[in-house]
C-alpha cells in the first residue's frame, strides 16, 4: 500500500503544480510521505520478526545444550 500512496501522492503534487492548486500539492506531499512511512514501518516490522525468530532459535539451542539426555 505504501508504494501506491507514494505514486498517488506524487501524481497529486504534480497536478497541484500544473493547476496552481497549493492544497492539492500539499495533500499529495502528505500522501507520498505517508506511503514512505508505511514502507519503512513494514521493513522494520519484517526485520523485527527475523530477529525474534533468530532469538527463538538461540533459545532453543541453549535449552538443548543444558537439558540432560533422557
Amino acid at each position: 500500500m505504501g508504494l501506491l500512496d507514494k505514486l498517488l501522492g506524487r501524481t497529486k503534487q504534480t497536478a497541484g503544480d500544473v493547476t496552481g492548486d497549493p492544497s492539492l500539492r500539499r495533500e499529495g506531499m502528505h500522501q507520498e510521505m505517508e506511503g514512505a512511512a508505511e514502507d519503512r514501518a513494514s521493513e522494520h516490522e519484517s526485520l523485527a520478526q527475523e530477529e525474534r525468530e533468530r532469538a527463538a532459535d538461540h533459545h532453543a539451542a541453549r535449552n538443548d545444550e543444558t537439558t540432560p539426555p533422557a
